[in-house]
């Protein structure tokens, strides 16, 4: 695990197995996020989130107002959707997302007077957040305005984050962890969003903890990120908040990996970080809890990474929820002559998709164009039996027995070997010499599990 040393933690700042892969995050890591203007349309899928779908309260030719809600989070795991835009309800679209779900949308055509977006992003970079109101806050206000204001995990899980912070007398949080690692290879907008924005983040992390009654806060970046860590230490001065600098490796941010790594505890298989008393979120989500709470502004916008050397001018951007991925790339100069796949997301756990006019969402972390020559596919051949995937898997599986049981519609096996443990983070397939998609697999072999346990 190398010689490197976390100082005032529990935990060594490193986690066993991962890979090393590129991080190409030069690219945009210099980009200062730049503000896209209005557009004349957005979509809006009514799931943008893991759990139920939001339930519709508008109709069509309705007029709406910027921050309007739009769809109810009903049940439990589920988040609200707000307007972006001001502008008119029109006829619900299908729309097909990257991970190749097929989803209602309600669309909106702007008209009438706009909020300027750049004063949304003045709003959040500014160095006045308030930390003496966070008191004035009970945790049950805290949970009911993050759940009102469609909250969700921004590092691209998408889960509801008023259910993570509503307060459970069974498991008790002893820490909130905030990840800042951003270990997806090419994307830097939580990188910016720490340097531009460190006192959003902070804000929204004091009225988190508060929620989850922790004592304890900790803001965990990888060490290649030297500058966030001094905007972050300058910003938390006089507060309880502590940083943690890791060791950069992939996959760092995980949140398994990322508490071992910190505190040194070891979760469960098929457990969570409550089971071992943390509370985990995302910087992006700190910053947004900020602005819902503090400044009562809805989770409208996001800043996305935009980068690979198929993008002509790779970017952060900060961007309305429901904007097409085809006017993000002309924003961003269009695609170079030799691009070849575009990819919501990072290379690791992204997925590729061809349709333009899918909408940035609110799990839309980035989007990465990959060249030709850096997708250059070798043929598979046959598993040599190295156990280099097993040395790699920060799970401690077993990927060619997972990947060999869903090609052989084995779904006993599949579960034996704890197939939905996997969070399907690529190591596998990176270090496989046989170039054998074991993660396209492995996803196959979860839905052949999840259904044989049906019947």
């Amino acid at each position: 695990m190398g010689l490197f040393k976390l100082k005032g933690f529990p935990g060594t700042g490193n986690f066993r197995h991962g890979i090393h892969p590129p991080d190409n995050k030069h690219l945009s890591n210099e980009s200062k996020v730049e503000v896209m203007e209005t557009p004349e349309t957005v979509t809006l899928p009514l799931l943008q989130h893991l759990g139920v779908p939001c339930k519709q309260i508008v109709e069509a030719r309705q007029l709406v107002s910027y921050g309007e809600m739009i769809g109810k989070g009903e049940a439990f795991v589920s988040a609200s959707l707000h307007a972006p835009i001001a502008g008119i309800i029109k006829k619900n679209v299908m729309v097909t997302l990257p991970n190749g779900r097929h989803l209602p949308a309600i669309s909106i055509q702007a008209s009438g007077d706009q909020i300027a977006p750049q004063r949304l992003w003045d709003e959040m970079r500014s160095k006045e957040w308030p930390r003496d109101c966070i008191s004035i806050y009970d945790p049950f206000t805290i949970v009911k305005l993050i759940h009102s204001s469609g909250v969700v995990g921004l590092g691209g899980a998408a889960f509801p984050t008023h259910v993570k912070v509503t307060p459970n007398d069974t498991r008790m949080i002893d820490t909130l962890m905030i990840n800042g690692c951003e270990c997806e290879p090419y994307l830097t907008c939580d990188y910016r969003l720490m340097i531009e924005a460190p006192r959003a983040i902070v804000a929204g992390a004091l009225l988190t903890a508060r929620a989850v009654s922790a004592r304890e806060i900790v803001i965990c970046v990888e060490d290649n990120k030297p500058e966030a860590v001094k905007k972050l230490k300058e910003a938390t001065e006089q507060t309880v908040i502590k940083i943690a600098v890791l060791k950069t490796k992939y996959p760092q941010g995980s949140e398994k990996q990322l508490i071992k790594s910190v505190i040194g505890l070891e979760i469960p298989l098929g457990g969570l970080p409550s089971d071992v008393g943390v509370a985990m979120s995302n910087v992006g989500t700190m910053a947004t809890v900020a602005r819902g709470l503090i400044k009562e502004s809805p989770l409208t916008h996001r800043v996305i990474s935009v980068s690979g050397r198929g993008i002509k001018h790779p970017k952060n951007l900060f961007v309305p929820i429901g904007i097409s991925i085809a006017d993000v790339i002309d924003f961003c100069g269009g695609l170079t002559p030799d691009a070849a796949r575009v990819v919501a997301g990072g290379p690791m756990m992204g997925f590729s998709f061809s349709d333009f006019n899918t909408p940035v969402t609110k799990g839309t972390s980035g989007i990465t164009v990959l060249t030709h020559d850096e997708i250059k596919s070798e043929e598979e051949t046959s598993c040599i039996r190295c156990g280099r995937c097993v040395d790699a898997c920060p799970m401690n599986l077993v990927p060619t027995r997972l990947a060999l049981a869903a090609r052989y519609n084995n779904p006993s096996i599949a579960s034996q070997y704890h197939i939905h443990a996997c969070f399907e983070c690529g190591c596998c397939s990176y270090v496989c010499p046989a170039k054998i998609n074991l993660v396209q697999l492995i996803r196959a072999g979860k839905k052949l599990a999840t259904a044989s346990q049906k019947f």
